[in-house]
């Protein structure tokens, strides 16, 4: 088959990989239909994920359709469309009875295309298939589908909830990239008086404004002030960092009001300073995290009942073996605007709905 495969900083390609085949008794085997590119992936290419060891094909998000399956796996069949989790869960560690499938110590965790091949190519090996795929109804495009394998869990988790995101509150974004869309379009579900959207690429704070912000900020503009001015000197109930460098996350801390929460959900590859000289004395919750898609199975029914604008953040669309092409688009959202890149796609039934 093909996959994109690692071969190191600033290093790989689509190409010839081995077949993936079933290990163990809880593996399945997932033919690729729709899969799209992270930002962690960027990270990984950048030499941001050291853990990565060359030779790895790349991705840990997919839709796509049951073609084998081991002999333990209970919760699909072969022929089943489902989403691929970008978390992989063993179901019996302390971590995972907990929900906290981010952090399995059974194997799981975040493995696909980190610490095991992952979904860039035309098949997969899912370990821990039961818990770790997504039946998906029909009526519900793979291309919108896969979106829920990362981002919108990601923004919802370790953004909305950890940022205990509540009515009323003021709530600013910084970084309009996918995941800060996607925790835009999800802290909307719990009321806030007002999303502030803070970028420096003016397409995304388009973005942001039609996924719901209610105002928007350049980042070299004085996003600080404009949230003072909105919160009356006080600052912001919920900062969600949603980039992950040095100056961002500076920025949070300094945009939050006392008693406020910083929820940081971008992916750092570089030392930040966290100035407690400051925040010392302004109460202030700071709360880190990698997802564990608990959410998802609420997210598909979401989704499916047409509540979350997943198609809204899809740019650009390329066949699989455009591979390297969607990921030049992608590294370049500054000048494609580009949001998210999704390669494949498949056609497939739509439920018909009887007449009253």
């Amino acid at each position: 088959m093909k996959g994109f495969v690692f071969h190191g900083p600033g290093q790989a390609s689509w190409q010839d990989v081995p077949d993936p085949a079933v290990g163990e008794s809880t593996d399945a085997i997932v033919k690729v239909g729709a899969v799209t590119i992270c930002g962690t992936d960027l990270h990984i290419l950048r030499g941001d994920v050291p853990e990565v060891r060359p030779g790895t094909v790349l991705g840990h998000e997919a839709v796509g359709e049951i073609v084998d399956a081991g002999s333990d796996v209970r919760t699909v069949r072969p022929g089943d469309r489902v989403l691929v989790s970008c978390i992989t869960s063993c179901g019996r560690c302390r971590y995972c009875r907990e929900s906290a499938y981010g952090q399995c110590r059974g194997g799981g965790g975040w493995i696909l295309g980190h610490l095991v091949d992952g979904t860039q190519a035309e098949y997969v090996r899912v370990p821990y298939a039961d818990l770790s795929v997504h039946p998906l109804p029909a009526s519900l495009r793979g291309e919108d589908a896969v979106l829920l394998a990362d981002i919108f869990p990601t923004a919802y988790e370790v953004g909305v909830l950890k940022g205990n995101v509540r009515p009323g509150d003021t709530v600013a974004v910084v970084g309009a990239g996918p995941v800060g869309l996607a925790a835009i379009a999800t802290a909307r579900l719990f009321a806030p008086a007002r999303i502030i959207a803070v970028d420096l690429a003016p397409a995304r704070l388009e973005a942001a404004h039609r996924l719901g912000a209610d105002a928007v900020a350049d980042v070299h503009e004085a996003p600080g002030q404009l949230v003072a001015d909105l919160t009356d000197g006080l600052g912001a109930d919920v900062v969600i960092e949603a980039v992950g460098v040095p100056e961002s996350f500076e920025l949070c801390t300094r945009m939050v009001r006392p008693g406020g929460r910083v929820a940081n959900v971008g992916v750092h590859g570089k030392p930040v300073t966290l100035h407690l000289e400051h925040l010392w004395s302004k109460n202030v919750t700071i709360t880190t995290g990698l997802v564990d898609t608990s959410s998802t199975p609420t997210l598909l029914h979401m989704a499916t009942a047409g509540r979350l604008p997943t198609g809204q953040l899809v740019t650009h669309t390329f066949p699989l073996d455009r591979m390297e092409e969607a990921y030049d688009v992608f590294s370049k959202a500054a000048e494609t605007g580009a949001l998210k890149v999704v390669l494949g796609g498949e056609q497939h039934a739509q439920v018909a709905v009887p007449a009253a």
